[in-house]
């Protein structure tokens, strides 16, 4: 996974230093920034937490992202240059970050879930010994939610000052734009349930999972489903 970051880090710096552009313009780029994000995000909680367990959802997720990225057009259609901005670039790979935070808040709910009912079950096959304790899958858990909640915030916020850079307003009531603020709202509600309610345990774990799914809408669904003006990220 490292080596695979970094060639892969490698490549992205070259692209960026020879087009002078996010390559983001397109499906293929878009999914390879996804990809190199939930790698780099699984090497810092990886090294944080030294919970290699999390690898088996990671590395097939990552390895999927990039196998579809692979199979798409490479070349954009048409590069726009509202997109060679500082504030767009911040956005992107804050925004980016985040959603790749809360795809491994997900993995760990998923596990938590499987060690539960390992537990209630008493399996102790190849597979559930090496589970982590509840504890610290949870306390991962909500490391991820946090780094996640943090980064997408501010990736909101410096996508507010990009829009008002290039298009005069803060807020247009794109799709992407609402379903950020609804995926946002969210994950705010299950920290506040946590600090006040004391959302611990199951209930966190399920509430990552529905969490990424409305992300994974956020992320692809309305760009194929609606229409607004982030739907140049996810074309053919």
């Amino acid at each position: 996974m490292a080596g695979g970051f970094f060639c892969h880090s490698g490549f992205l710096g070259y692209s960026i230093a020879t087009s002078g552009y996010l390559p983001v313009h397109n499906l293929h780029g878009t999914l390879s920034l996804a990809g190199w994000s939930v790698a780099g995000i699984f090497l810092i909680f990886q090294y944080r937490f030294n919970l290699k367990v999390l690898g088996i959802y990671a590395a097939p997720l990552v390895t999927l992202i990039m196998v579809i990225s692979s199979q798409l057009p490479a070349e954009p259609s048409q590069i726009r240059d509202i997109l060679n901005n500082f504030w767009m670039f911040f956005h992107v790979i804050v925004i980016f970050m985040g959603e790749a935070s809360f795809a491994l808040a997900c993995g760990v709910g998923l596990l938590y879930l499987i060690q539960e009912h390992s537990i209630k079950n008493k399996s102790h096959g190849f597979f559930f010994r090496r589970l982590p304790s509840l504890d610290l899958l949870d306390t991962t858990g909500y490391a991820c939610i946090v780094m996640g909640f943090t980064l997408l915030t501010l990736g909101l916020i410096t996508g507010f000052i990009y829009a008002k850079l290039v298009w005069g307003r803060l807020w247009s009531w794109d799709p992407k734009e609402v379903w950020s603020g609804i995926t946002w709202l969210l994950y705010a509600a299950l920290l506040h349930g946590r600090l006040s309610t004391g959302w611990r345990g199951r209930k966190s774990a399920i509430m990552s999972v529905i969490g990424f799914a409305v992300l994974l809408f956020t992320f692809l669904g309305v760009n194929f489903f609606l229409k607004g003006h982030h739907e140049e990220f996810t074309k053919w």
